[in-house]
């Protein structure tokens, strides 16, 4: 009764850290920090899920694990990138950074042996985010110049040991949605930052996904696992609003009014096939494919026309037609001693934009991910931590768009993260 009690004391804390987070993105704006430990390994633990983060990598694995365990941490990222544009008319270049954020992207995992046969798991995590922030009069503010999606992912799972090389689980993937994006509105036709009218979207959403996992050990020298999560559309329901009408402007311009939109949120396949070549050492390689294809566009439906010359224009679309991407992993650990684990990883993470498309909702290209840390072990107690620097290819010759997009460049993009978990086993 004692451990249950502390169990649900400590669910409740970390639910009150996830629904407060915002988190930063990484391909497109998918994220795959799933604990501290998978951060160090660069994401190499699809075949291992070996311990509660499974939940977020392969839920399968969960019947790896006796008793009831818990694991809860955060990943803490700053980063930052560069973009310098062309005014065609002037011809003035204009370099502009991404304004300094802290991200935070927490998770918490609990799992349950039932019997010898069935395992319960819950994870909390985030799925997708985004955390894009420029000074309010920068040139690419007809673009935006913020642009925050936060989500929280509640995923109950039940795993299934068939043998003791077979394991399969099939959960429900909860998904609250957040949107939060900020653009300036040329009204005066000047690209006058004092005359500019801000716009300001806010939306929320919920969507119900599954998930479905494998895990399968032929030998005692490797281990498979397979995870798979269906796309999810997230109907968004909100308000727009406007602000710093220019003198004399009719009141019937950019009224503040209601706001709707969907965006489709793309399937992912995880796979991951780990290698024990000998005692105390493990090696992972693995990939995860994400459908960015399903984010053809981001159309925004208004509750009135922003512009009563035009009652019939009550929709704005911006064209995305992302293309599907892979993220190659590899990962490996060593057990010096009963206490201390250490661990190194790299990732390739292709980036989703179509280059025809390239806006400032997601200022990157491909990236690489360079990730090394310890854990350490003290009865039934496990810190993880994990540091990862990400490195960005710099993107050059970005055309001209009429949404606000000038000729541009992407460069010095990198990140800093910080990863912490913190594991116990009840019994």
């Amino acid at each position: 009764m004692k451990a249950t009690s502390r169990f649900f004391l400590l669910l409740a804390i970390v639910a009150s850290v996830v629904f407060s987070a915002e988190v930063c993105s990484a391909s497109g704006f998918a994220l795959y920090e799933g604990s501290a430990r998978g951060n160090a390994l660069g994401g190499a633990m699809v075949g291992r899920a070996d311990d509660p983060s499974a939940l977020f990598y392969n839920p399968a694995g969960i019947t790896q694990l006796p008793g009831f365990q818990v694991m809860a941490g955060a990943t803490f990222i700053t980063p930052t990138t560069n973009v310098t544009t062309l005014n065609s008319k002037s011809g003035v270049s204009t370099t502009t950074g991404l304004s300094s954020n802290l991200f935070v992207e927490p998770h918490f995992y609990a799992t349950y042996q039932a019997t010898d046969k069935i395992w319960l798991g819950l994870g909390m995590f985030s799925q997708f985010g985004l955390g894009t922030e420029f000074p309010a009069d920068w040139p690419g503010r007809y673009n935006n110049y913020k642009a925050f999606i936060e989500t929280t992912t509640f995923n109950p799972n039940i795993a299934v040991k068939v043998n003791d090389m077979f394991s399969f689980a099939f959960g429900l993937d909860v998904m609250y949605f957040n949107l939060d994006l900020k653009k300036k509105i040329d009204a005066t036709g000047l690209q006058n930052p004092k005359t500019d009218v801000d716009s300001w979207l806010q939306g929320n959403s919920a969507a119900v996904g599954l998930n479905v996992a494998f895990h399968f050990r032929p030998y005692d020298w490797l281990k498979l696992g397979l995870s798979y999560r269906s796309q999810m559309t997230q109907n968004i329901t909100g308000s727009a609003a406007f602000a710093n009408r220019p003198a004399g402007l009719p009141s019937t311009f950019f009224p503040n009014t209601s706001a709707s939109g969907s965006v489709t949120l793309p399937d992912e396949l995880y796979f991951g096939a780990a290698f024990y070549p000998v005692k105390d050492f493990s090696v992972e390689i693995g990939t995860i494919w994400t459908r960015w294809s399903s984010f053809k566009d981001l159309t925004i439906q208004f509750g009135a026309p922003l512009d009563p010359r035009f009652p019939s224009v009550t929709s704005t679309t911006s064209i995305k037609n992302w293309n599907n991407v892979w993220r190659p992993f590899i990962g490996a650990e060593y057990k010096t001693t009963n206490w201390l684990d250490l661990r190194a990883g790299f990732i390739w993470d292709q980036e989703a934009i179509n280059p025809s498309y390239v806006d400032y909702l997601v200022p990157t290209n491909n990236r690489y991910k360079f990730s090394f840390g310890p854990g350490f072990h003290w009865r039934d107690w496990t810190l993880d931590i994990s540091y990862t620097y990400l490195l960005v290819v710099n993107r050059n010759d970005i055309p001209a768009r009429p949404d606000g997009i000038l000729p541009s460049s992407f460069t010095n993009g990198h990140a800093n993260e910080v990863g912490c978990s913190l594991s116990y086993k009840f019994w």
